[in-house]
């Protein structure tokens, strides 16, 4: 067997797997051939230069006077000090016999996009020039609400773009996001975060896409080949159950049975696996009946590889690793750790190798871990870097950062697209009395006082992995990075002519009421009164959403409750605006506030949509994709509830019934949706039948409405939910306009996990729903499946087509 030196050569010529005419798998095998053992182990490791998050290389130049309010002690990942004061390896020793991934190169400090690419060619040289096949790093970073790195656009967070309900929009945002860290060099994001919510209480429900598995699946795919069409490789996270963690408190154990685990939490990333091919999956911190997720053989290869025939990586989440040993005591050190997450199915070891280092090449040579297992995850990960050009002739570090210095990392087009997310994401409650502001035969207005935490503070609009937010703190003076609109700006803009008066009234957290009275006073001498109140996103604790922020009850952060109770204790009509990464309760306002808007952190464009929906310049279109609550306790409870979930007067003296409804978002115009039409009533378990309605614009003016399909399960082997999203589409329609919406809907849509835990669809009858949210749903029929009991697989219809067309096109019919 001819082998090759350090340079990557022999007399033989070039290496072989420099064969572009080769096929990917046939280039991987020749590679693997003339690996060593610890060249294998090293491709499964990577490593965080910037752990330290010190400032060195950037030439971003701090503003004295914007130093307050930052926290140099925040971290953006868990227990980040505790590693980074152990110690690391240098790059090059890090780098010895190669490396799989490179970490955060640009979203660890605030550097340009120019100085970011230096430095990802800086460690790609020393990776490549200290290993003797000088194999690239693959090169990883956040984007959960765009491109985590200082000056890129921030757009809404995850949870606003599912109150949009608009995929084709989500596809089109990730693949701005992806093209831009295309053009940087970077290979793979860490997102779409496709956890389903079970406790509103949990401060990560602002990275998530909501309370409903189809909806989360169905905009995780498009988020999915949206990055993924700029050649980005995305990552699922956190595979599973993170979301359903006792008491909503952060990395705690998740109490869940097989039964919920399937039929709740994993559809959306076999969905996004099967529809959209993702290329990697990140797995969950929490463990799952007692077996955290990266020691899980069951889910990592069973379900995922044997299953669904995932054939991407899975990368560990950031010391998770390490956490099996520190945290969840099921091995006895890293080293144990790593051969166990590694058997289970785990591949590479970010950000930093701990347990996949020399721990496993010793097991290897002692007998105690089978060669196979290293070559298979070596294999994943290799096939991933041939696949992206890593291992091609011309491939270099300075060619892959050829178009940084022409890259705007806040376009005008990327702007446009955070703009236009935001608007579409904005949800009316309630209009009220008092909204919109201008128009619809109101009286002019003269005064408008501002008040709340939110109006003036950019970076209440932001989520916890949006780059002011997540990495800022730790370098004060600053800024954003970006250019921000204030609600309390935006506000002034909208309205030219009308006075504006601000006053905070108290912070986001903390007990200080100094300013209330000024508040009180600037509301009581308005025409009306405009409360933003809600979230500051932060790491850890050090915000009130986000990783590490939980609630221990759904009542505003802080005081603001008590600051809302005072305004609406006056004369002046009060509107509430809500600018927050979770639901709070909102029962103590609903009837007293003269409106009611939610905002799920709508970006650096989100003043302008705010607004914009305040004046009524913008047509609110957005729907909840989670309940808001009525009262602060009685948690756990999303709409997805068996019927016992659901008010069950006489049994318990908690009524769990939301106050606004999953899906529910009111509008400055009125639609009905009727004509309820089904292909047949009697199907087949393995047919399908359709679904059409007719939805219809009333009112005065244009807007979008999203209908949305329920099924319900009458009679089954196991507890079922009383309604279940199936479909759904956001329409456009013009005054007295109306359009036909036609859902195919396969008998698979009905299966679920029986009681021998096998995915079934079960003859019987299923109630068929129709209307614009889970509570108001004015079509209604029942469908009979006949004829055997039929078990399911991963090859089963996953989604519902829906179809729009004229009222007058007979498709539907």
């Amino acid at each position: 067997m001819t082998t090759f030196d350090a340079t990557g050569t022999a007399d033989q010529g070039a290496p072989p797997w420099f064969d572009t005419t080769l096929s990917v798998a046939d280039r991987v095998e020749l590679l693997l051939e003339q690996m060593t053992l610890e060249e294998k182990v090293g491709q499964l490791g990577s490593r965080w230069v910037r752990n330290d998050m010190q400032e060195a290389g950037s030439s971003v130049e701090p503003d004295p006077g914007l130093a307050a309010g930052h926290d140099a002690s925040v971290n953006v990942a868990p227990m980040q000090d505790v590693f980074a004061a152990s110690g690391t390896v240098s790059l090059g020793e890090a780098s010895r016999y190669g490396l799989g991934h490179l970490t955060r190169v640009y979203g660890s400090v605030p550097v340009t996009a120019v100085e970011g690419a230096a430095e990802l060619v800086r460690q790609q040289h020393v990776v490549t020039e200290n290993s003797r096949l000088r194999i690239p790093a693959l090169i990883h970073e956040e984007c959960l609400t765009g491109f985590t790195t200082f000056g890129a656009t921030v757009y809404p967070a995850a949870i606003a773009w599912a109150a949009t309900f608009d995929p084709d929009l989500v596809e089109r945002m990730a693949a701005a996001i992806g093209r831009d860290m295309a053009d940087l060099g970077v290979h793979q994001g860490l997102s779409p975060v496709l956890d389903v919510v079970r406790d509103y209480r949990w401060g990560r429900v602002e990275e998530t896409m909501g309370e409903d598995p189809y909806l989360v699946a169905t905009l995780g795919a498009a988020y999915v080949r949206g990055l993924q069409s700029a050649g980005v490789i995305a990552t699922l996270k956190h595979f599973a159950g993170y979301s359903g963690s006792r008491g909503a408190r952060n990395h705690a154990p998740a109490p869940m049975g097989r039964r919920e685990l399937m039929d709740v939490i994993l559809p959306p990333f076999e969905t996004a696996v099967a529809v959209a091919g993702a290329g990697s999956m990140m797995n969950s911190y929490a463990d799952v009946d007692g077996v955290p997720a990266a020691v899980d053989r069951w889910l990592l290869t069973d379900v995922l590889r044997t299953d669904w025939g995932f054939a991407g990586t899975v990368v560990s989440d950031y010391w998770a690793v390490a956490f099996l040993a520190m945290m969840h005591r099921v091995a006895a050190d890293s080293d144990e750790a790593g051969a166990q997450a590694l058997a289970a199915g785990i591949d590479v070891e970010l950000p930093d190798t701990l347990g996949f280092g020399a721990g496993l090449v010793e097991r290897v040579r002692r007998g105690e871990l089978p060669e196979a297992l290293v070559d298979r995850a070596a294999r994943r990960l290799l096939t991933q870097k041939v696949q992206l050009g890593l291992l091609d002739p011309d491939w270099t570090p300075e060619g892959s950062v050829a178009d940084a210095a022409a890259t705007d990392l806040d376009s005008p087009a990327n702007r446009a697209l955070a703009r236009e997310m935001a608007e579409r994401s904005v949800v009316l409650l309630d209009a009220g009395t008092a909204l919109p502001l201008v128009g619809d035969g109101r009286p002019a207005l003269y005064r408008v006082a501002v008040v709340g935490p939110c109006a003036a503070d950019p970076r209440t609009f932001m989520g916890c992995y949006a780059f002011p937010n997540h990495v800022l703190p730790r370098h004060p003076g600053l800024g954003l990075g970006v250019e921000v609109q204030t609600a309390l700006d935006a506000l002034r803009a909208e309205l030219p002519d009308v006075q504006v008066h601000h006053e905070a009234g108290c912070q986001v957290r903390g007990e200080d009421r100094s300013g209330f009275a000024p508040a009180v006073s600037a509301a009581q001498e308005a025409d009306v009164c405009v409360a933003m109140v809600g979230d500051l996103a932060g790491l850890f604790g050090h915000g009130t959403s986000g990783e590490g922020c939980d609630a221990e009850d759904l009542r505003l952060p802080g005081v603001q409750a008590d600051l809302l109770a005072e305004l609406l204790a006056t004369d002046t009509p009060v509107v509430v605006v809500v600018v927050s990464g979770r639901p709070y309760a909102l029962g103590f306002v609903y009837g007293r506030a003269a409106g009611l808007v939610q905002a799920f952190m709508p970006g650096e464009e989100g003043g302008a949509a705010i607004a914009g929906v305040l004046s009524g310049r913008i047509q609110p279109g957005g729907k909840l994709p989670v309940q808001i609550p009525r009262r602060t306790g009685g948690q756990p409870s999303t709409y997805l509830q068996p019927p016992l979930g659901t008010d069950s007067a006489g049994i318990s003296s908690i009524d769990p019934t939301a106050l606004f409804p999953f899906g529910h978002g009111a509008s400055y115009t009125t639609f009905t949706v009727d004509d309820l039409r089904l292909s047949s009533t009697d199907v087949p378990t393995d047919g399908e039948f359709t679904v059409s309605v007719r939805v219809r614009n009333t009112g005065p003016r244009a807007g979008d409405e999203v209908v949305q399909l329920y099924l319900h399960d009458v009679l089954a082997q196991v507890t079922r939910p009383v309604r279940q999203l199936a479909g759904f589409a956001r329409v456009r329609l013009e005054p007295g306009q109306d359009m036909l919406v036609r859902f195919d809907v396969n008998a698979d849509r009905t299966a679920f996990t029986g009681r021998e835990l096998e995915r079934i669809v079960e003859p019987g009858d299923v109630e068929v729903l129709v209307g614009t949210s889970a509570a108001d749903l004015p079509c209604r029929a029942t469908v009979r499946l006949t004829g055997p009991l039929r078990g399911v697989g991963h090859g089963r219809r996953l989604v519902t087509p829906v179809h729009i067309a004229p009222a007058d096109d007979d498709a539907g019919d």
